[in-house]
């Protein structure tokens, strides 16, 4: 075993071996990295730390190597106090086990990867005063973004969130938000009340006359916009929307309504619209365990056209949201130093499915 070095031993001197090659009780640096591969220290930091300074191929290639060939990791936290912020995008999703939440992640992730980016996740639970304590913690990342795609509220800022936003961005951060913001807050919208209203004008063309609709709670904008979208279409188009009924944005929440329902009596035709496909795909399940049928007894149709939806039978008859490229687009709010706040949403696409097949 090599003796451990004295208090009184000078360090080795620069170029002996012990300084170019980390040992097992330090790590390699950035200077190692350049010494290997036989390039300048600016020239291994724009390859490695995310420089948007173009290197050419062979050195970048030599700079890799050396960088796998060491060990070398970026230290995140010093690139974060010299830059003021770091190479971390923060995304807050409401939950984290809903698809919805899990493909817009996807194109958040997606343009991350692309702008050498990394990207952070954390989960509010649709709680204003964890969401608050939340932005706090990461504020202490320093990430170069933060993005709000938990469902927002049209309730007063009780919690906080504003002045903590505003301390983010005072820091050089950049918030961006899914949907509706205030004016200083980048955006990026989803026409969710003319998406639902097309939904209900096309079920009723297709002879529904009767519909309850199953949302969030109130004040949650995403719901409180397609409940209103729906009953617009749909009354519009001959239908009447007899009950509205509100609970949560799950698959559970969904299907106690739909047993609740069931349990007080549905009539045969009755069309059952879920504010997003988690909560009719819960519908759909009550509709089954009650012994009676999807589509042919009762309709459901959802919002947002996550997979599962395409693969039960029936088919979920939804609105198709472009949801990864929804996800694109909020890290491109983030990184693009131009930004028109006043572009058009994604378009959206009503997908009739055998869920709400034609009435007579």
């Amino acid at each position: 075993m090599l003796p451990s070095r004295r208090p009184t031993d000078q360090p080795p001197r620069l170029g002996s071996v012990s300084d170019t090659l980390p040992n097992s009780r330090s790590a390699a640096t950035l200077h190692d990295v350049a010494r290997e591969a036989g390039v300048s220290l600016a020239t291994a930091s724009r390859v490695l730390n995310g420089s948007t300074r173009k290197v050419a191929e062979s050195y970048r290639v030599k700079v890799e190597a050396a960088a796998e060939s060491l060990g070398y990791t970026a230290n995140l936290s010093a690139q974060a106090t010299a830059r003021g912020a770091s190479a971390i995008v923060a995304l807050l999703v409401a939950d984290i086990a809903d698809p919805f939440f899990g493909q817009i992640a996807s194109g958040v992730a997606r343009g991350a990867d692309e702008a050498s980016l990394v990207v952070t996740i954390a989960i509010t639970e649709r709680d204003p005063q964890r969401e608050v304590k939340l932005v706090r913690a990461l504020r202490g990342q320093r990430p170069r973004g933060l993005i709000l795609a938990a469902s927002r509220t049209d309730e007063g800022d009780a919690a906080g969130l504003r002045r903590e936003l505003d301390a983010f961005a005072g820091m050089g951060g950049r918030v961006v938000a899914l949907g509706r913001a205030s004016d200083d807050v980048r955006s990026v919208p989803v026409d969710n009340a003319g998406g639902a209203a097309a939904l209900g004008t096309a079920l009723a063309s297709r002879g529904y006359r009767h519909a309850v609709v199953v949302g969030a709670a109130r004040g949650i904008r995403t719901s409180d916009d397609r409940i209103a979208g729906f009953a617009d279409g749909f009354t519009s188009a001959g239908g009447t929307v007899d009950r509205v009924v509100r609970g949560g944005f799950t698959r559970d929440a969904g299907y106690e309504i739909g047993a609740q329902l069931l349990a007080e009596g549905l009539a045969e035709g009755t069309l059952i619209f879920g504010v997003s496909d988690v909560v009719a795909i819960g519908i759909m399940s009550a509709i089954r365990d009650a012994g009676r049928s999807v589509g042919s007894d009762i309709a459901v149709a959802g919002f947002d056209d996550i997979a599962t939806g395409r693969d039960i039978r029936p088919g979920l008859t939804t609105v198709r949201v472009p949801l990864e490229e929804l996800g694109y687009r909020l890290l491109h709010a983030v990184v693009d130093e131009e930004w028109d706040a006043a572009a058009s949403p994604l378009a959206l696409e009503v997908i009739i499915r055998g869920s709400t097949p034609e009435r007579g």
